[in-house]
């Protein structure tokens, strides 16, 4: 049995179907403030916070690998409360999502706390993996208001290009690393196969809707007030200087998804015309 936390998010609600649909039995452990787990055979949902170590356990019970998806930046998880619990249920594999920023900048305020699971995820006595993703294909979907409203996007540093990553193609690496015995010990940076620009992303869109989409592009505060609503301040400052400031480890296009999946990364062109009625 493999238990997926985060099981309702854009990595973890397609990481638990693909491994049910594969035969898999699955716990897909969530806190239940949002969306159900998939309804599907084989899956069996459980309420759970990974600040409370101790409401796993019955997720854990009889569990042989477990996909460790934290929310944030992963500062209020008791990382060695959750996998001492793991490996006293006879846990043992364990697969980090972590972030390409705890490989870059494992001293900043937002992102210590995942360089720090990390170590600990590596000392566990478990099998590891540990997958390090870029920024996300859709955090695209932050622009729905602006494209549906005004047919516009509005974003900063419009001309750095980073290797966003689909969150399907994290899934499927994550399937692979928690079924197989080929990625124990190893760490993924997870990317696009080519870097876009916020100004290059906004013209795929548009190309996807058969439109012209204007650009606007923000100054840093206004795009740091913006973030500052959804985020807390030390994420926001970090997030922007990868935006603005990238350095060459976070514009580069990592090879490892075809590595271990044998088939290119998805393009940002093509998640844009697989969601691109969100847009309309």
């Amino acid at each position: 049995m493999i238990v997926v936390t985060g099981a309702t998010g854009n990595v973890g609600r397609p990481l638990v179907e693909s491994l049910a649909r594969s035969g898999h039995a699955v716990t897909a452990v969530s806190r239940g403030v949002t969306a159900p787990p998939p309804a599907l055979a084989g899956v069996t949902s459980v309420t759970a916070d990974l600040a409370d170590a101790a409401s796993l356990t019955s997720a854990l019970t009889g569990a042989k690998a477990l996909y460790l998806l934290v929310s944030g930046a992963g500062a209020h998880v008791d990382g060695p409360a959750v996998l001492r619990r793991a490996a006293e249920a006879g846990v043992e594999r364990v697969v980090l999502q972590s972030s390409q920023a705890a490989g870059t900048r494992p001293d900043a305020v937002s992102h210590a706390p995942l360089a720090a699971l990390e170590q600990q995820v590596r000392a566990s006595g478990m099998a590891w993996t540990i997958l390090r993703p870029g920024g996300f294909t859709t955090n695209t979907f932050a622009w729905l208001p602006s494209i549906r409203g005004q047919r516009s996007v509005f974003a900063p540093y419009a001309d750095v290009a980073l290797p966003a990553v689909d969150p399907l193609d994290i899934a499927d690496v994550a399937a692979a690393a928690l079924t197989g015995d080929l990625h124990a010990g190893r760490t993924y940076t997870l990317t696009g196969p080519a870097a876009t620009s916020p100004r290059r992303r906004a013209e795929i869109l548009g190309d996807a809707l058969g439109e012209t989409l204007a650009f606007v592009e923000l100054e840093h505060d206004q795009a740091r007030e913006q973030l500052l609503q959804v985020m807390p301040e030390p994420v926001a400052d970090c997030t922007l200087a990868i935006l603005g400031r990238p350095t060459p480890d976070e514009r580069r296009v990592s090879p490892d998804i075809e590595t271990v999946l044998g088939r290119p990364a998805t393009s940002f062109a093509t998640w844009a015309r697989r969601n691109i009625e969100a847009f309309r």
